[in-house]
């Protein structure tokens, strides 16, 4: 079995945002990068996969030269192989990053190494684009079940469910086939020291996309408004209680 996993090298989960004066990219100087949650969610089911039906894993990711440690710490979990979609670090739409992957893997395909399973994250913890696992599928005429969180692979089927507002719902499908799956559908492990120098060793594959010009264009970035909070004391003791009683009325708790 071989199985393709797509990652995002994104800010780290928490980090405080602040954008460039043209307010046209992120300003990176002092944040740390790691991958979107559902995205480590993804390797890890990748490479459970793999231990329990045998194969080879691979880990692609369409960014910038430094997204080459994004990708090791793929290969130091116990990922087969990495390959890097370089780009100048400037953000790609959805339509052009899958367009890129997609023509990644046609590519990859062709040497004689098929993928039975392409795995994505759910959405990006930056973007929080949801389309690039969709359009990838798409692209390559294969099915595609989002919002993943439990996977079973057995005689060239896939089972997968996900929650649904009425409960769970179950999809069984032919391989190939590609899935997003959800932050929860497992517990990734962390890399170990002697995972992280093996990872070190290892080639990454390194290919030049074509960006696909077509589709929207940024024009730029724009951050929520930040919320803030109020704190007011109700006073000590026993006379603080008329005051929490008009607080439960106004909330209308009482």
């Amino acid at each position: 079995m071989h199985i393709l996993v797509c990652v995002k090298r994104v800010p780290a989960t928490g980090a405080r945002i602040t954008l460039t004066p043209d307010a046209q990219h992120i300003e990176t100087r002092n944040l740390g990068f790691t991958v979107s949650p559902h995205e480590e969610c993804a390797v890890e089911e990748a490479v459970r996969i793999a231990e329990a039906h045998g194969g080879e894993t691979a880990v692609l990711t369409l960014g910038p030269a430094e997204a080459e440690e994004q990708l090791r710490s793929a290969l130091a979990v116990g990922i087969d192989r990495a390959i890097l979609l370089e780009t100048d670090g400037e953000e790609w739409g959805p339509r052009a990053t899958a367009a890129a992957i997609a023509a990644a893997i046609r590519q990859q395909e062709a040497t004689g190494r098929p993928f039975d399973l392409l795995l994505f994250g759910n959405e990006s913890a930056d973007s929080g684009g949801y389309q690039v696992g969709v359009r990838v599928a798409h692209a390559l005429d294969r099915p595609v079940i989002t919002g993943v969180k439990a996977l079973e692979i057995a005689g060239g089927l896939a089972r997968a469910g996900r929650e649904g507002p009425n409960g769970w719902e179950v999809y069984e499908l032919p391989l190939p086939a590609a899935f997003t799956v959800k932050e929860g559908i497992n517990l990734p492990r962390y890399p170990s020291v002697p995972g992280r120098l093996r990872a070190k060793k290892k080639t990454i594959e390194q290919l030049s996309p074509q960006r696909d010009g077509a589709g929207l264009r940024k024009l730029r970035l724009a951050l929520p408004p930040e919320e803030h909070a109020e704190a007011i004391s109700l006073g000590n003791g026993p006379e603080a209680a008329p005051k929490i009683v008009e607080v439960l009325r106004a909330l209308e708790l009482l």
